[in-house]
């Protein structure tokens, strides 16, 4: 009995492993088939798909940015320039190595295709304007079309205007402390820059207690 208990217990397992087996055999092929019939790769599918998009959208092309005016040099403008005077010229020298005493900003005052590029010459040891110079592109060529050079003096873009700042000294003032200034503001029109208003500032006082805007004529 126990000998055929023990054979026919094997042999049942036998059997049974065999079933088992064969179903999973069936199970794994049903699995492949519905695979192929969805026409992709399994589990597998979403990972490709999922970077492809990542990667489309790292692709895609953002706003354009604004264009950079190409550097011009400053320098060599003013000192090729007839309109500066001779001493601005001859002033004009390295303070360190290479390093010259200008200011340079762009912007469009004139309306032009390019922007305009604003020039201040300053000295090395304290800084003070010297000359203020516009220039506008024209056919490929920066022309003069505004300069001051009264010291100390100095001039930028505000919201399209043309800011020139010059410093005012009474007698005994020292240079690093003016009395007050007279800021004016010009404005491109007919082909020139035309006063629209200017303001006097006495550093003495509270700021703009003297300020007395005058309208162009």
């Amino acid at each position: 009995m126990r000998g055929l208990t023990g054979e026919g217990s094997a042999g049942n397992r036998g059997g049974i492993q065999a079933v088992i087996t064969a179903l999973a055999g069936f199970a794994a092929l049903g699995l492949f088939a519905s695979s192929c019939a969805a026409g992709g790769t399994g589990a597998r599918d979403e990972g490709p798909a999922h970077a492809d998009s990542v990667a489309g959208a790292a692709a895609s092309p953002s706003a354009a940015p604004s264009k950079t005016p190409d550097a011009v040099n400053a320098v060599r403008l003013v000192k090729d320039d007839p309109e500066v005077a001779p001493e601005v010229k001859r002033d004009l020298k390295p303070c360190v190595a290479d390093e010259y005493p200008v200011d340079v900003s762009y912007g469009n005052l004139t309306g032009g295709s390019a922007d305009d590029v604003v020039v201040n010459v300053l000295t090395c040891g304290d800084a003070v304007g010297v000359g203020s110079y516009v220039y506008r592109e024209q056919d490929g060529s920066y022309k003069n079309v505004f300069k001051a050079e009264e010291p100390p003096v100095y001039a930028e873009i505000d919201r399209g205007d043309l800011v020139v700042t010059k410093q005012v000294y009474e007698k005994g003032d020292p240079v690093s402390s003016p009395s007050g200034e007279n800021v004016i503001t010009y404005r491109w029109a007919s082909g020139r820059f035309a006063e629209e208003y200017r303001t006097h500032n006495d550093y003495g006082k509270v700021v703009g207690d003297s300020a007395s805007p005058v309208p162009a004529s």
